[in-house]
Parts: C-alpha cells; sequence; structure tokens
C-alpha cells in the first residue's frame, strides 16, 4: 500500500464515524413550503393552549395529536427546545411552543388540523 492508499482509508473511515454525530446535529424538523415539518414531511402544529414550554395536550388529545417526540439524548439548541411531557417522555417545542403532528393528516402537505378546536391548533410556521 502506498501512503495515499492509507491516508484516503483513514479520511473515509474518520468520515464515516463522524457521520453518526453529524446526524444529531440536524434540527428536529424542518421548513417546507412556509411551515414546519417533521422529518416524513407531515404538517406540525401548535396549540393555543400550551404554555411556554409546557404541553397541555395530553391522554386522548396526544392521541389525535401526537407529539413531536424527542430522545432521550437530544438536547435544547437555538430555538429548538426539549421539553418534558406529564407523562415524562420529551417533546420537540419551537420558540417554546410544544409541536404536534395531527392523525388525520394522511400524507405529507396535508394542513387539515389548521384551526380545529375552534382555531385552538395552528400550522407552525418558521419565525
Amino acid at each position: 500500500m502506498t501512503y495515499s492508499t492509507v491516508s484516503w482509508k483513514a479520511l473515509l473511515m474518520s468520515a464515516v464515524l463522524a457521520l453518526p454525530g453529524l446526524a444529531f446535529a440536524a434540527d428536529p424538523a424542518m421548513t417546507k413550503d412556509g411551515m414546519l415539518v417533521d422529518s416524513k414531511g407531515m404538517t406540525l402544529y401548535t396549540f393555543n393552549k400550551d404554555a411556554a414550554g409546557k404541553s397541555m395536550c395530553n391522554d386522548k388529545c396526544a392521541a389525535n395529536w401526537p407529539p413531536l417526540m424527542a430522545a432521550s439524548a437530544d438536547k435544547s439548541k437555538g430555538d429548538w427546545t426539549v421539553i418534558k411531557r406529564d407523562d415524562g417522555k420529551m417533546q420537540w417545542a419551537y420558540y417554546g411552543k410544544p409541536l404536534y403532528t395531527f392523525v388525520m393528516d394522511k400524507k405529507a402537505g396535508d394542513m387539515t388540523g389548521e384551526g380545529k378546536m375552534d382555531g385552538a391548533w395552528h400550522v407552525a410556521k418558521p419565525e
């Protein structure tokens, strides 16, 4: 083996080992068509009854409006915060507003939850 072959293999191995760490650096959601969506492209929503950093959507509400869950290793960063739910699980919030999907949205881009419950649910938009 030549020096350059060994160098390329070392560089490639370093890149492969660094990839898992880079995956955690990404935001928990992305912007598409002017709204926040999860990793599957499903619309994210906010709930008017939530307090800053506190989800008020639990039990039956959470069955219809699944929270954007955070892994136990996830950490708050910038505009994104990890909050603790009443059940002890962790959820992502954007500017302190907990984020949810809606069970009636069947495909990426659906926004059937907008305005539900007398206007209490809103499509989450980037600030």
